[in-house]
């Protein structure tokens, strides 16, 4: 039966890996393209964003709740433990800044791809929305730090 355990908690522990590491590494990259102010390079960094981001991002997100709720099943904690609590609604909250950052990545990536494709500058409306997608991403950022830290100390406030 132990091995059900570590198989759920190897689970878990990759999908917080590539949640993390995910998120981490689209903001490097969407930051670093955006730097150049290259449309061509926004717009083929944000297409690899945007796929990386449906392809790990969201599966992780499906995982995560899943595994973590039968670890803490499997474990024998309550469910409303102030500390699962807690995490869950931060992961809510990071999931709320998430949703419109993949709604953002997708704007990025069709307004740099036609400021490429018409040798136009990026338009006023790319640099609005990239101020907002980065400003959502500290919060989402902050949030998965808090949620690790809750997940290793099991606080009991």
């Amino acid at each position: 039966m132990m091995t059900l355990y570590y198989t759920l908690k190897l689970i878990h522990v990759l999908g917080a890996a590539i949640l993390f590491g995910t998120g981490l590494g689209i903001a490097f990259f969407m930051w670093a393209a955006n730097r150049t102010r290259d449309p061509a390079v926004i717009a083929h960094t944000a297409r690899i964003v945007v796929i990386a981001d449906g392809l790990f991002t969201a599966l992780a997100v499906v995982v995560q709740p899943m595994s973590g709720i039968a670890l803490a099943n499997y474990a024998g904690f309550m469910l409303f433990e102030f500390w699962i609590s807690l995490t869950l609604a931060i992961y809510l909250m990071v999931g709320l800044c998430w949703l419109p950052v993949v709604w953002i990545q997708i704007q990025l990536r069709e307004l740099a791809a036609a400021a490429a494709r018409d040798k136009t500058p990026l338009p006023e409306r790319y640099q609005r929305l990239y101020r907002v997608w980065f400003w959502l991403g500290w919060p989402a950022f902050a949030g998965v730090i808090v949620i690790f830290g809750l997940m290793i100390w099991k606080p009991n406030w």
